[in-house]
């Protein structure tokens, strides 16, 4: 019987300890288990986040030159007495080069625009034509120079010319005195172009590489005030606003304000080419000039504040300038407005940095 005892205690002993070892393994059995479906779960979601795909990221555009319209260059007197101007703050790229007497003249690049009032507009100059050909432009103006007429013809250029015209493109207005009074509108040239059927729309690239990213000049030397003197009559300033960093023109002295508007005529880029001019020989003796402007030239990229030395190329009067810093990389420039001042070589460019900061004497 005793026997018999023992080996019950015996047999209840080794129940209890299956017991424990089934519970324990059930345990450890759930845990793994649950470890599993955790890491399975884990899995899934980092599957599924891997597969999202990354927002795509909207690339900017450039806003200056955007669209397929065809350019129309129009150029503008800049007399004093055909002084303020209308429209030069709706242009993208204005070209100022000298003329006869020491005069410089603009040609107005517009694209896209809907400028109401666009002047005074005034006579051709024929290398004028090499940059509204390199800009694929309709050439506005009103009357032009012999050489102007006969480039015109051998180069097939699409032009309205206020001479021309049926009188409905072009009006005279009476707050200013002829040759310096006569204006037009964008709506009035594209009317004029879609009449004579010119092409209206154009897929050249730009002549100036545009980026949306903000160019600094970083290494560049400080421009704050940048002085340009096309001749003896004619000096051009540009004074850099900081708050809104662009540059104010000032001509002989005077601020360039717009005709209507008023307000100050400001530019984003500046760019400076130094070319020589010279007098033609041509039987009217009117001391019209001619411009050495075919092959690499010195010249300066100014934008705010700052100023690097480049060289601008052209190798034939129908192709693009291009514009290059001195390491023979073609410069990136701002999206905004530019001034193209062209300039005799022994022009004495002027280049004002920011006047040094002073430290506080001590007590």
């Amino acid at each position: 019987m005793r026997n018999n005892g023992k080996r019950s205690k015996k047999k209840k002993s080794g129940t209890k300890i299956l017991i424990v070892a089934l519970v324990f393994f059930i345990i450890a059995a759930g845990g793994v288990l649950a470890y599993n479906i955790v890491k399975d779960k884990n899995n899934q979601e980092t599957s599924v986040e891997e597969n999202i795909p990354e927002p795509v990221k909207e690339e900017k555009e450039v806003q200056i030159f955007k669209g397929n319209d065809r350019p129309i260059a129009i150029m503008i007197d800049n007399h004093s007495d055909a002084w303020p101007q209308a429209g030069l703050q709706k242009a993208y790229m204005i070209y100022e080069i000298v003329v006869e007497g020491g005069e410089t003249r603009l040609m107005a690049l517009f694209k896209g625009t809907d400028a109401e009032k666009i002047g005074p507009v005034r006579s051709a100059r024929h290398y004028f034509l090499d940059y509204a050909m390199e800009n694929d432009a309709v050439y506005t103006h009103f009357g032009e120079s012999p050489q102007a007429d006969s480039d015109i013809r051998k180069y097939s250029i699409n032009e309205i010319d206020g001479i021309a015209e049926d009188g409905t493109t072009f009006k005279r207005v009476k707050d200013k005195a002829a040759p310096h009074n006569a204006v037009t509108s964008m709506a009035k040239l594209l009317d004029s172009a879609k009449n004579k059927k010119f092409r209206m729309t154009s897929d050249k690239d730009s002549v100036l590489n545009y980026v949306t990213e903000e160019v600094t000049l970083e290494e560049g030397q400080g421009a704050i005030s940048v002085t340009i003197p096309h001749s003896q009559l004619q000096t051009v300033k540009y004074v850099y606003d900081e708050e809104n960093k662009v540059y104010k023109r000032y001509a002989r002295g005077k601020e360039q304000t717009d005709w209507d508007t008023k307000e100050t005529i400001t530019t984003k880029n500046i760019i400076i080419t130094f070319c020589d001019n010279y007098t033609l020989s041509d039987s009217e003796n009117k001391g019209r000039q001619g411009i050495k402007n075919i092959g690499t030239f010195d010249g300066y990229y100014i934008t705010n504040g700052k100023a690097i030395k480049i060289k601008c190329i052209k190798n034939a009067r129908d192709e693009q300038t291009t514009y290059q810093d001195l390491a023979g990389n073609e410069i990136k420039v701002n999206d905004g407005n530019t001034f193209v001042n062209i300039c005799p070589v022994n022009s004495n460019v002027v280049l004002e940095e920011p006047a040094p900061v002073v430290a506080p004497e001590g007590n």
